[in-house]
């Protein structure tokens, strides 16, 4: 049994607002099938509880934020079409940002946020706050409990002014019928262009890289030229081409620097099994992509027995002594060899660009 008591409906009104008049009441405790007593609690009523003029005005904010919402998955969609996606906009505290990015967040966001805010308006303004008593039961089935839940589902619907607050109700269902748009209108990305009618296809972005034949390759952080010596049998090093400063400068953003980051790891040279081209170490010295083909995290964890590549984020594992190949793990290709070799001066090099497109799997190859 529950400690609190139903209230003495001989002495005070049993719709949980004190000693209020029933009619004065905006909406008084449902008393339908279902309903449940109150409870023998203090109380004080909400002034949207006595004063209809106050309920309709939440009825409108409520209605208003649902409208907001819609308004945003308008503007999220006219954002995704009509803003070029490599326009560029300053932000405060941030710097440059991309512009489009910007608007699809901003407009997603605020339209999610609208939808909440304007239930939890609804819920704390217009749906009952007064407690109740429900007795407890065995958790045991009954024959009875069809008809109970029913009525509980009348309860609910009654209570919470589903049908009663009509605004509201068409506001929201159209605001939840066009949040999925801006989830639908994202799908034109998975589209693989045909002559260049929809920009470059994943293919296309991330086959081309900065490495290009003869490129220097320079230390991740110091950028700093190698040469052989400078890497151990064992040892790993990240590494970039040598104009990747530039390029940033250039595109201000670090798309260039995801796909040609790789890491260079040394083992002697009769351990290497396989690779993805002859010749394409250099006296044991083999460059591989740093960015896992599963979905694109950076790799760095090295098992220089073992010669394995694994991946933090879900555990692939690749073989870099058998052409960077997957042992384990759910990566669905081998990781991109890049051939190296040196140049007249000693420092390491690439011989050319990658053979295969870079990073995570995508949709055309599975």
């Amino acid at each position: 049994m529950s400690d609190l008591t139903t209230r003495d409906s001989a002495s005070t009104p049993d719709h949980g607002h004190g000693d209020v008049p029933a009619d004065d009441l905006a909406r008084p405790l449902y008393r339908g099938p279902g309903g449940l007593p109150a409870a023998d609690v203090p109380h004080r009523p909400r002034r949207s509880d006595i004063d209809p003029k106050a309920a309709r005005r939440v009825e409108r904010q409520v209605a208003a934020l649902f409208l907001v919402s819609m308004l945003m998955v308008v503007l999220f969609v006219a954002a995704y079409v009509a803003i070029d996606p490599q326009a560029e906009i300053y932000i405060p505290l941030f710097g440059e940002v991309g512009f489009q990015n910007f608007a699809l967040g901003l407009t997603f966001g605020l339209g999610v946020f609208c939808i909440g805010a304007g239930a939890i308006q609804w819920a704390k303004k217009l749906m009952p706050d007064v407690e109740v008593v429900q007795e407890r039961h065995s958790l045991a089935s009954t024959p009875h409990e069809d008809v109970e839940a029913a009525e509980q589902y009348e309860r609910g619907k009654e209570e919470s002014g589903f049908a009663q607050y009509k605004i509201i109700r068409r506001t929201l269902i159209a605001a939840l019928a066009l949040f999925p748009i801006p989830l639908v209108v994202l799908l034109r990305d998975l589209w693989t262009p045909k002559n260049g009618s929809f920009g470059p296809s994943p293919v296309e972005l991330l086959s081309e890289t900065a490495w290009t034949t003869d490129m220097p390759i320079v230390t991740d952080g110091t950028y700093v030229k190698l040469r052989p010596e400078d890497i151990p049998v064992g040892g790993l090093v990240s590494a970039l081409p040598e104009n990747i400063m530039e390029i940033q400068e250039e595109e201000h953003n670090l798309n260039a620097r995801g796909k040609a980051a790789i890491i260079l790891v040394r083992m002697e040279p009769d351990e290497i099994r396989a690779q993805q081209g002859d010749g394409w170490d250099y006296q044991g010295i083999l460059a591989y992509s740093k960015i896992c083909t599963h979905v694109g995290c950076p790799i760095a964890l090295y098992e220089h027995r073992t010669h394995h590549l694994l991946c933090p984020c879900h555990q692939s594992t690749f073989d870099l002594a058998d052409a960077g190949n997957v042992v384990f793990g759910p990566a669905a290709r081998r990781m991109p060899q890049l051939p190296i070799g040196v140049d007249e001066e000693g420092f390491l090099v690439a011989k050319a660009p990658f053979a295969e497109p870079v990073g995570p799997s995508f949709w055309e190859r599975g």
